[in-house]
């Protein structure tokens, strides 16, 4: 009995280290990559990879084969948390350095906290969550209004690339909201390669649409994209999203969104350090404000008596 509190609280250790440290650095892993990869062939061929590998272990593993339900399920969540979610985020990376999406991301919690109430799955924002809510959208306005100095593949749209990752980050908070009451397998771990097949296919077949295949061969894509490739779909994809898809099933939707607290700051420091992306103050206050406003989404969020009725 005592072993099972300890086990939980490691896991549930483990799998936040995973969102928060792990995906922190996967916009900085993105940015390597489509150097020299198309954007969403890039990322819809890491995550059907790492889908498949994970479908493929949890079936020899003796796991059901899931029903044409599950599968229409994990199409849904697929869709949005991948070739909506990270689709857009690795779209708007060819617009704006890694640590300005990182946190523009940050508004995610924000977007559970609102969905989560309008769809009944969360209680009215308290006032101090309204509060961070008004925070966070002077923080958003403020990365919008301080132009950047950092190398980026397409330079002068950074607007563009705002846009692109503010829906990423809508969409997300809606699949991830879906996926707390529908489920494409009693398996988290099924569940996750499942969703990740279905978002890497539906990337991979938009990409081909935008005509990202046209002239692009292997010989071109460079050691460092290779590697920051390499890293996404083991790291970035079978460890960290797989975290991601358990931890919203035993713990709330703004809790798991949390991630965001740590994501800016070790995208920010990586792109910095290792990218030459500029610090300046526009993007640091802005920081500063969006951090907050998650911290006010969240930490307000857990002042509210839990409703039975709701459980």
């Amino acid at each position: 009995m005592s072993n099972q509190p300890t086990s939980s609280r490691t896991a549930l250790l483990l799998a936040f280290a995973a969102v928060y440290l792990i995906w922190g650095s996967t916009y900085l892993g993105i940015r390597f990559a489509i150097e020299s990869m198309p954007p969403l062939l890039m990322a819809g061929s890491r995550y059907t990879l790492a889908g498949a590998v994970l479908y493929g272990v949890m079936r020899l593993r003796g796991e059901p084969a899931p029903t044409w339900r599950g599968w229409g399920v994990a199409l849904l969540i697929g869709i949005c948390l991948l070739a909506f979610g990270n689709g857009g985020v690795t779209l708007g990376e060819q617009y704006i350095p890694s640590g300005l999406a990182a946190l523009l991301v940050a508004t995610v919690p924000m977007f559970l906290a609102l969905l989560g109430w309008w769809s009944g799955v969360a209680q009215r924002p308290t006032p101090a969550v309204a509060l961070g809510l008004l925070c966070g959208l002077l923080g958003v306005y403020l990365l919008a209004r301080t132009p950047s100095t950092s190398h980026v593949a397409l330079p002068g749209h950074e607007s563009i690339g705002i846009l692109l990752v503010l829906t990423a980050g809508l969409v997300w908070a809606v699949g991830s909201l879906y996926s707390k009451r529908r489920q494409p397998s009693p398996s988290p771990f099924l569940s996750g390669g499942m969703q990740m097949l279905c978002g890497g296919v539906v990337m991979l077949i938009v990409g081909v649409l935008r005509g990202e295949a046209t002239g692009f061969a292997l010989a071109q894509v460079t050691a460092k994209s290779w590697g920051a490739y390499a890293y996404l779909v083991t790291f970035g994809s079978i460890v960290a999203f797989t975290a991601y898809i358990w931890l919203l099933r035993v713990v709330e939707p703004a809790l798991a969104g949390t991630y965001a607290f740590v994501n800016p700051v070790v995208a920010v420091l990586l792109g910095w350090a290792f990218a030459g992306e500029s610090l300046n103050g526009g993007m640091l206050g802005g920081a500063v404000l969006i951090v907050l406003a998650v911290a006010l989404v969240i930490l307000g969020g857990k002042q509210q008596p839990a409703d039975p009725s709701k459980t």
